[in-house]
């Protein structure tokens, strides 16, 4: 085998990638390149039923998306490129027959006539009699006469492997050390199906010896498959390569993570607003941690950290309320600029128009320290582009208290005259109009704020004023007034 690192991520196109597969890509890339090795994306699509062309462009773009670019593997939803072309598991039905015909030919492999209906009576015999419901061996052994009575019945036939039936098939996982599995436990394996085609455990101990996989890291649930594909390993000569079993990922109320909790896809954490760079750090957190519990990473760091070491054999808990905690904190390290480009989708999927009004780059800017989620922005600054719309609440609080209305046409009258239209000559004239009238801040403040945004909360009020520019602004508060 290969001394250079290589892993892979294999998902099944049966649907959108999730939380789950998302991690196990991120911990195969980080591995590989902590160790300058190739990162190899290979698309399983043996379940004929359930795959479809949208979820191979689904995951793609999820990928993609994450940011972890792979070495080898799909272009698009249909073509490949890589020294071990092709990375579609259906484009090598060929190449699965060849080792097929070399495990039935070694005796190592068999045909099953066993239909379906015969297969659930195994299982619902075992489990009366508190038995593992497993497949029993009745077609191991069948002489070639029996075979052929069959076949002349027009029985169809799976093939399944031979596991052998002593001893105990050990798996040395470089997060929880030895795991043994007694063989008398093991059933045989169907490895071709009744449909003429190869099933995913006999693929991927294909695919992963003839692309040199040094490192196979995948969930928790892949364990239980694990002694019948070393075996198949051995049964074709073959050393397996260096498996790592992650831990499962659970809810917050420590149920396995599903749509319940949330979303559960990795596109839609890009439709709401979630930073590729957040769902990295994110990800690499659910289930690995440095010896000093650091939160926040470069990518740099997490290359560079990242180790199976470190992998935790306990169930990770996804926790949405400290992925936004992150995603804030990325959001405020992001430069304006390239804050404004992420945004921009979100922008005009609001129907927001920034070409016109006041300066988008010292609007983001006012609200920078804020915003959790790339989604919130259009919210948070439309009132900057957008006929004002008053909170009901505060416009019977705040607008409706006597002496409201004078305020405003006072303060339109007067700030008319204002020399200059900046933060602190602002503050200063509307502090003099505040003395002069013998008011409260607060008589004269609240009103404009939600005279000009609507709203009660929002950035800082004379600075807002200053981004707004005069003309706005003055308008804003006559009509205001003459709504009161």
């Amino acid at each position: 085998m290969s001394q250079k690192i290589r892993t892979r991520f294999a998902p099944s196109p049966t649907g959108f990638l999730h939380i789950g597969g998302a991690r196990t890509t991120l911990y195969n890339w980080l591995y590989a390149r902590r160790h300058k090795g190739d990162f190899i994306l290979r698309i399983e699509d043996t379940d004929e039923v359930r795959s479809t062309d949208d979820s191979v462009t689904a995951i793609l773009d999820s990928v993609t998306w994450l940011g972890l670019n792979w070495d080898e593997g799909p272009k698009d939803g249909k073509t490949d490129t890589g020294p071990y072309s092709p990375y579609f598991q259906m484009q090598r039905v060929h190449i699965y027959r060849k080792y097929l015909d070399q495990l039935v030919d070694g005796g190592k492999a068999y045909r099953c006539y066993c239909t379906k209906e015969e297969l659930d009576e195994m299982r619902r015999i075992a489990q009366l009699e508190k038995r593992p419901p497993k497949y029993d061996g009745r077609c191991r052994n069948l002489t070639p006469d029996q075979r052929k009575a069959q076949e002349a019945a027009g029985k169809k036939f799976s093939i399944r492997f031979k596991m052998p039936t002593e001893g105990a098939t050990v798996v040395d996982d470089a997060i929880r050390g030895q795991v043994s599995f007694e063989n008398v436990l093991q059933q045989d394996l169907v490895i071709w199906k009744t449909t003429d085609g190869p099933t995913y455990n006999f693929c991927c101990v294909i695919d992963d010896h003839l692309m040199e996989m040094t490192h196979v890291v995948r969930g928790d649930e892949h364990l239980s498959n694990t002694p019948s594909q070393i075996q198949i390993y051995y049964a074709l000569g073959w050393q397996p390569p260096k498996f790592a079993h992650l831990s499962m990922i659970l809810g917050p109320d420590g149920s396995k993570l599903s749509k319940r909790h949330g979303a559960t896809s990795v596109l839609e954490y890009r439709d709401q607003g979630y930073l590729p760079h957040t769902m990295r750090n994110y990800l690499a957190l659910l289930g690995w941690s440095t010896t000093e519990s650091q939160q926040l990473f470069t990518d740099e760091d997490l290359i560079s950290k990242f180790d199976l070491e470190g992998c935790q054999k306990s169930p990770a808990t996804f926790d949405t309320v400290k992925l936004n905690w992150m995603n804030g904190e990325y959001i405020r390290q992001t430069p304006i600029d390239e804050l404004i480009k992420l945004a921009m989708p979100f922008i005009e999927k609001a129907g927001l128009n920034v070409s016109s009004g006041p300066d988008l780059k010292r609007v983001i800017a006012l609200e920078h320290e804020k915003f959790k989620l790339l989604s919130e922005i259009p919210r948070l600054i439309e009132f900057f582009y957008k006929p004002v719309e008053f909170d009901p609440k505060a416009f019977e609080k705040v607008l409706k208290a006597p002496g409201a209305k004078d305020v405003l046409l006072g303060l339109a009258e007067d700030l008319a005259q204002a020399p200059s239209w900046t933060e602190k000559p602002l503050e200063e004239r509307i502090r003099a109009f505040v003395a002069a009238k013998a008011l409260k801040n607060g008589q004269v403040f609240h009103p404009i704020r939600v005279a000009i945004s609507g709203r009660t909360e929002g950035p800082t009020l004379f600075l807002m004023m200053e981004v707004m520019g005069k003309d706005m602004v003055l308008s804003r508060l006559k009509e205001a007034a003459a709504k009161i």
